[in-house]
Order: structure tokens, then C-alpha cells, then sequence
């Protein structure tokens, strides 16, 4: 298989080539510009590949045929290419409009000829989601025509280069819309500060004068679609080989998309700085009159305290109009082609710490006069290695996913859960895992079944080294709807409180004498913020809060450690119950399981939101402010018709003041 590829050394050309070059009897002409033939001899060292299979062909993207010459056309054209991969062209904002259109613009062109030319079998166009301009709401892959406002050089540039493709090659074409492509997902790896990375800075200087527990007043800001170079090279090299594809584009972007808000939350979590809790909806600044922005904005103070904020955090003003970004991609196209392939595009979190890490040691500027941090910390496989770590409620939801990583981690984990059928499953994917791990089928509300449990697990492994009380039950109904349901009460105190209680005085005798363990605490933001409607589920948690912060207290000099953890609202079957849930702000179980590594890896008292400790200080110092507030969110949303005894039915949108609401506090239970 024979690959003509332009753009080969540039960030996402390096990893393509690499894939391209694994494939067996494959073979690359990559374009270059004349002296730069070491950066092709760099990449042959580092792949390992002969000179005969990384072939350099010098050229111009700004010339006719790219420069190529009559002789390399004639050797190309009886070398027969395959696929002709065009990647080259201008990423940045900042570059000048001419240079971009002509770069972009020009350079496709002379790129399509030169593939027509050559009589190549597919012309693979490397576009961007910056082709559907800024198109208010969803934007599929079968859209081009539909672009929002292209009010601005690059996002002009990249919709007429596709344009371009579309209506003038004469040859099969494919077409790839990356979004905002970051580092390496296993390694960080980056070359240039772009995108999410123009926060770095700023994110570490609240690092630098803030500790991270301070919250912070943010903006909710535009969406962003984060994937990094590895899954983009991964499915441009898939996709381009799957059969009966042509003319057809893809949307290489996440499953997920992410508020500018949550964007900063992720890289304030990893470089333990400040996080913003409560963050301001675009609505609030759409409100105020067009008129009366533009004046603001252009007056000359304005426009002096601006320029002077931008350039002292390395951010290019240009920036600023992509932080209200409105486009959500569909990528269902990307995902049948895909299919079966194992390729997907990560969530941020799995890889955030890479990506802030390699930028600290390599990309940010004033590297060389920051201070070494130290030792690196504790890792969790070195936590967890061979300890025995028992997580009920370990088949769904929270428990399920922090059981996968942690027996992924090298834990042997003990899952516990009513349903035998499902505990198998989970084996089995732990299996596939090549963990270990080891099932038992108990009713943590039944006090009985606890003891029978621990009695099991000592004599099967002898102790218990980790504790999760993961398993839980949850019930959403006002103080109004209950005065005939005083099982409520006693349903939530069973398993919330008692069952947990039980496991918890049963192991503490054998940890006590090897003067070691760790319990883990499955709470809730809820009994941070008291929650309404959830009387009978935060009481039952604020049980088990109020004894491990006295047990704790008892028990440090045995080595006993305690963690609690004020879970925001989770997307698991628990809350499957409350459709309403279904639109408003939530976080995976992977993201609720990387808190409990977490908890596992740096055994603190308590971890919870910044949203969560906002509102605990203004219980304590606001107490009537902060129950007007929680009364108004009470009024605004109501109870489901489950909790009222009736058939639940998915709504089909929110309220406005619903969706703001949610979204200002995102994570409470509301």
C-alpha cells in the first residue's frame, strides 16, 4: 500500500505516519519543504523504518502541484498511491488572514491537483469542526452548507478549503473534522499552546497565590469538544482503510462535550488550584443590550486592561470569541466506521493530569525559573497492589466502575451485591481486565447478612484492607409527601447508615490489630448544601458522617483512616427513577470512581466539590440567604410523579429557570 502525505512532521502527521507505517508492506511519500530532510531522518530513527519506506519528497504547498517536480510526479504516478492524506495547513489563530487563505485555501487546491494528477484512489481531506463555523445547536456530518457566522479567518478558511474538496476534486474523497486536538492520551505530548492550553497559565497563577480549597466566581462559557492526537490519528488510519466510505465525512470529536466552566474545573482539579463551584450562564450576559456591550468593550480603558490581562496570561484576544462557542458535533457517521475497532475518543479526566504535566515540563514559558515540586506522589497501583479491598454495591453504577479500576490497578477486590448474576458479569469483565477478584452475594440492609459477610471474607482472605461503602439508597420526595411514608426513613437508615455501620464495627477489631486500614465513606453533597426532598436520604448519610468524624478521632493512633466523600449527583440507576435528571448536569460513574483512587491514593478526611464546601460556609455564615436559595430551587423544580405514586414519564425539555438553576449549582440534588 503506497500513501502520499502532506503535513508528515506536523503534530497530527507524526502519529498518522507512525500508523500508516505499521501496516504491513506499507509505504509513505511524505512532502517536505527543501531543508528540512532531518526532520523525516529524525522520524525514521524514532519508527525505526528504512529510508526505502519513509521516502521525502521536496515540494511547497504554496506552488503549483505542490512543487513537485515533473520527474517525482512521473516516479509517483508509476508507484501507483493508494491514499493521499493532505494535512498540511495553517492551525493558528493568530496567523495573518493572507497567510491562511493562502496556505489553506491554496495550498488544498494545489493538493487536489497534484492527487488527480497522480491518479490517486482517495483523496483524504484533514478539514476541522471549524468548517461548521459558529452554528448555533447540533451540526452532523452530513451538514456543510448549513454553517453558522464564519467570522473569522480561520473558521473561513477551513469551510472553503472543504468547499473546495467538495465541489472541484475529480477523484474519491473522505473527509475528517476534528475538534479541539490536544496531547497524547498516554504521554501528554504536545507541540504548541493552543486551545484548553491558553488556561494553563492562568490556572497556574491561582495555583501559585490561591490554595485550592477557595472558591472561585467563574463563567460557564461556549462547548468544547476535547480529543487528543492519538484517537484522531488512530481513526483517520481506520477509517480511511474501511471499505465503501467515499464521499462522506467524519466528526472525529468525544462523545462528550464540556462547558468552558467544567473545562477550567478539570485542569484546576490536576494542578491543585482553585476551582469555580458557581459559574455565571451566558444567558446573564445576553441579557445585558448588545449596544451596551459593544460600548463597554470598545472604549480605550477597556481596551488597555484587556490587552494587558491577555498578554500577561499568554492569551491571544483572538481567543476570546471561540469562549461562547455554540456548536455541539454529532459524530454517529465517525462511530459506525469505527465499529469494532476499539477506537474512541477518551474522557478528558482519564488524561487531564498527562496533558497538564507534559505542559509544566515542556511548553510552559517560565518552566526554567519555577521551582521542582519534589518526589513524584504515591500512585494508586502502588496503593492498592495486592490489597484486599471490598466495595458493595461493586455491580452498578459507582461501585461497578471503582471496582474495574481498582482490580485493574492490581487490587484483589471483593464486589458485593444482591444479584448473583450481575456479580458475574462484573467478574467476568474483571477477568477481561486480567485482574482479580471474588464475588459475594449479600443484603447490606440486613444486619444479619453484614455479619455473615465479613465472617466469609476473613476466612477467604483474612482481612480487609480497604473498605467502600458504596452501596446506597436514595429517595427524592418533600417533607409534604411523607407524613404517611415513615419507612422512608427507616428504609434509607437501614442501608445508609446501619448496613454500612455493621461492615464497619465488624472489620474495625481486625485493622485495629494489624494497626492499619482504610474506610471509605460514600456520602453526598447533599448533606453539604441540605438538600430539599432529600430529608430522608441526607439524614441517613449525616449519620454515617457524624460517626466516622468521631470514630476517626478514636482510632488515628491505630493506623485506621477514614474518607468521606460528598458525592455530587452521579448518572447511575439510582437516580434512573427522576427523569428530570436526565437533563441537567451530572457526572459518569468513571468520573465518581476516579474520586475514590483518588481517596485511596492520598487518604484525606473528606473529598467533595468546591461546589459542596461553598455551600457548608454559607450555611455557616448566611444561614438565611443560603435558605432562601435552596427554597427557591425547592419551588422551582417539583417532585417527580414516582414520588407521588405515579407512572414516571421522561420530560421532554426543562424550564429555562430549571436548566439555569442546575446549572449554576451543578451537582446538587435538587
Amino acid at each position: 500500500m503506497n500513501y502520499f502525505v502532506t503535513g508528515a512532521t506536523g503534530f497530527i502527521g507524526r502519529f498518522l505516519l507512525a500508523r500508516l507505517l505499521s501496516r504491513k508492506d506499507s509505504r509513505v511519500f511524505a512532502l517536505i519543504r527543501p531543508g528540512s530532510e532531518y526532520k523525516l531522518d529524525a522520524m525514521r530513527r524514532r519508527l525505526n523504518v528504512e529510508p526505502e519506506r519513509l521516502v521525502g519528497i521536496k515540494g511547497d504547498l504554496t506552488k503549483k502541484m505542490l512543487g513537485v517536480s515533473k520527474r517525482d510526479r512521473d516516479d509517483l504516478t508509476a508507484a501507483k498511491i493508494d491514499h493521499f492524506f493532505h494535512l498540511a495547513a495553517i492551525y493558528d489563530l493568530t496567523a495573518d488572514e493572507n497567510q491562511q487563505r493562502y496556505t489553506n485555501i491554496e495550498g488544498t487546491r494545489n493538493a487536489v491537483r497534484l492527487a488527480e494528477e497522480l491518479n490517486a484512489g482517495c483523496f483524504h481531506h484533514i478539514s476541522s469542526v471549524a468548517a461548521a463555523g459558529l452554528y448555533e445547536g447540533t451540526f452532523r456530518e452530513d451538514m456543510f452548507d448549513e454553517a453558522g457566522d464564519l467570522a473569522d479567518a480561520y473558521l473561513q478558511t477551513k469551510h472553503e478549503s472543504e468547499a473546495l474538496v467538495r465541489l472541484e476534486a475529480k477523484l474519491p474523497w473522505r473527509i475528517y473534522r476534528p475538534s479541539m486536538v490536544v496531547g497524547h492520551s498516554q504521554t501528554g505530548e504536545m507541540d504548541k499552546i493552543d486551545g484548553p492550553y491558553y488556561f494553563f497559565k492562568l490556572i497556574q497563577k491561582l495555583s501559585d497565590v490561591l490554595p485550592p480549597w477557595v472558591p472561585l466566581l467563574g463563567i460557564e462559557g461556549g462547548q468544547f469538544n476535547i480529543v487528543p492526537v492519538d484517537f484522531v490519528a488512530s481513526a483517520i488510519d481506520r477509517i480511511a482503510h474501511v471499505p465503501d466510505r467515499d464521499g462522506q465525512c467524519f466528526h472525529l470529536t468525544a462523545d462528550r462535550h464540556y462547558s468552558v466552566g467544567e473545562v477550567m474545573n478539570i485542569f484546576a482539579g490536576v494542578a491543585d488550584a482553585p476551582k469555580m463551584p458557581v459559574r455565571i450562564d451566558n444567558s446573564v450576559f445576553e441579557s445585558v443590550p448588545g449596544m451596551v456591550r459593544k460600548g463597554i468593550s470598545s472604549l480605550t480603558p477597556a481596551k488597555f486592561f484587556l490587552h494587558q490581562a491577555m498578554e500577561g496570561l499568554d492569551i491571544p484576544e483572538s481567543a476570546l470569541k471561540f469562549l461562547s462557542y455554540p456548536t455541539i458535533f454529532d459524530n454517529s457517521n465517525a462511530k459506525a466506521a469505527l465499529s469494532d475497532s476499539g477506537i474512541e475518543a477518551p474522557e478528558l479526566e482519564a488524561y487531564a493530569q498527562l496533558l497538564w504535566d507534559y505542559w509544566e515540563n515542556h511548553l510552559d514559558p517560565d518552566r526554567d525559573e519555577r521551582e521542582d515540586d519534589g518526589a513524584p506522589s504515591i500512585s494508586l497501583e502502588e496503593r492498592v497492589s495486592g490489597k484486599v479491598v471490598l466495595v458493595t454495591g461493586a455491580t452498578s453504577g459507582i461501585g461497578k466502575a471503582a471496582a474495574l479500576k481498582l482490580a485493574r490497578a492490581g487490587a484483589i477486590v471483593l464486589v458485593v451485591a444482591r444479584t448473583a448474576e450481575k456479580l458475574e458479569e462484573t467478574l467476568h469483565e474483571i477477568d477481561q481486565l486480567g485482574g482479580k477478584a471474588f464475588s459475594y452475594s449479600a443484603d447490606v440492609s440486613h444486619l444479619d447478612d453484614c455479619d455473615r459477610l465479613v465472617k466469609q471474607v476473613i476466612a477467604d482472605h483474612g482481612q480487609v484492607d480497604i473498605l467502600v461503602n458504596n452501596a446506597g439508597r436514595s429517595i427524592r420526595r418533600s417533607v409534604e409527601h411523607s407524613y404517611d411514608r415513615f419507612h422512608d426513613f427507616e428504609r434509607t437508615m437501614q442501608l445508609n447508615y446501619f448496613g454500612a455501620l455493621r461492615l464497619i464495627m465488624q472489620l474495625l477489631p481486625s485493622m485495629t490489630e494489624r494497626g492499619a486500614g482504610h474506610i471509605i465513606n460514600i456520602s453526598s453533597i447533599g448533606v453539604l448544601t441540605n438538600a430539599p426532598r432529600f430529608s430522608a436520604y441526607v439524614a441517613s448519610k449525616a449519620a454515617l458522617d457524624a460517626f466516622t468524624r468521631c470514630a476517626s478521632s478514636e482510632l488515628a493512633h491505630h493506623g485506621i483512616r477514614f474518607t468521606t466523600i460528598n458525592m455530587p449527583l452521579v448518572r447511575t440507576p439510582m437516580i434512573a427513577p427522576t427523569k428530570i435528571y436526565n437533563h441537567v448536569p451530572t457526572i459518569s460513574p468513571n468520573q465518581a470512581a476516579d474520586m475514590i483512587c483518588d481517596a485511596i491514593v492520598r487518604q484525606p478526611k473528606r473529598i467533595a466539590t468546591s461546589l459542596g464546601i461553598v455551600g457548608q460556609v454559607m450555611h455557616f455564615l448566611t444561614p438565611k440567604i443560603t435558605e432562601t436559595i435552596m427554597n427557591t430551587g425547592y419551588k422551582i423544580f417539583s417532585d417527580s410523579s414516582a414520588a407521588l405514586g405515579q407512572k414516571e414519564k421522561t420530560p421532554k425539555r426543562i424550564s429555562r429557570e430549571q436548566q439555569a438553576f442546575s446549572r449554576l449549582f451543578k451537582g446538587i440534588h435538587w
